[in-house]
């Protein structure tokens, strides 16, 4: 619990030393307009339960989702199966008039949860292309075309974790997709005064304490891990890091680094020493 409040607390200064800084925006209506409607897009709003939820995907948002919808009587409960509604259902910040969302901003708690960058892009390149057709063909053909000497006919299921991240590194951050896009540019830290900012590595004792905060009923807890998830593991990024060129990792950092910075992760370890282990 100490090292938890520990953790909090040198989150907390960093973001307020780096959003303290000259440059940085103070509210949502300093950023420019294609920033603010990313982060307004993706704050989801709960007015029954006055808080604003800043969804980042590849850390847990889908159960998130499914808890506001459960919030808000459009889900009977947490554990029902079936395929997640990411639209349906949900409120967001963006679709509401300016002084309904400075109203909002102001007055409500507002959190976000926040994973390791690198542990994050490895989850979103494993879902994506090794299961998600419509990923394969929208991005996969497209990166292996433009990365791969002998492209062939690949159907996009095939893609390297290389590939992915060249493509990331050739990439505009701001046209990014959400589920790569830096945690930073979807939900602006430093524009949005965060009340809270759980993590996916204490999940379930975070989204407890958010649930108490919010004062959700006592039979809304958040739900377990469904049974076919395949989590990423210290082995996995291990083995996905060690073996990718430590040039496309370095060079790809600078797009990341206030997610490192601001959430106080550590840069990955790609030493030769570390590798051989």
């Amino acid at each position: 619990e100490l090292e938890l409040e520990v953790l909090r607390d040198t989150r907390n200064r960093t973001i307020r030393a780096l959003c303290g800084q000259r440059s940085m925006p103070r509210g949502v209506w300093e950023l420019p307009p294609g920033q603010r409607r990313t982060v307004l897009r993706h704050l989801l709003v709960s007015d029954k339960y006055r808080f604003l939820y800043c969804y980042v995907p590849k850390v847990a948002c889908s159960n998130w989702k499914r808890i506001l919808k459960v919030l808000d009587g459009a889900l009977e409960s947490v554990d029902v199966q079936g395929k997640m509604d990411h639209k349906s259902d949900l409120v967001f910040l963006g679709d509401m008039k300016p002084e309904e969302i400075s109203y909002r901003l102001k007055h409500y708690y507002k959190f976000l949860f926040v994973r390791n960058p690198m542990e994050r892009l490895l989850s979103a390149y494993r879902n994506k292309f090794g299961e998600i057709k419509e990923y394969q063909q929208k991005y996969g053909v497209e990166i292996i075309r433009r990365y791969r000497k002998n492209a062939g006919n690949s159907a996009g299921d095939d893609v390297t974790f290389s590939e992915f991240l060249q493509y990331l590194l050739d990439e505009d951050v701001e046209r990014m997709n959400e589920h790569w896009m830096p945690i930073y540019n979807l939900c602006q830290p430093c524009a949005v005064r965060y009340d809270f900012i759980g993590s996916y590595e204490r999940l379930h004792a975070d989204a407890a304490h958010v649930l108490e905060r919010i004062q959700a009923p006592s039979f809304v807890r958040f739900p377990e891990r469904q049974a076919w998830y395949k989590p990423v593991t210290a082995e996995t990024l291990h083995y996905h890091l060690c073996n990718t060129q430590r040039r496309l990792i370095r060079e790809l950092l600078p797009k990341y680094i206030l997610d490192f910075s601001l959430f106080a992760y550590p840069l990955p370890n790609i030493t030769a020493e570390f590798c051989r282990q």
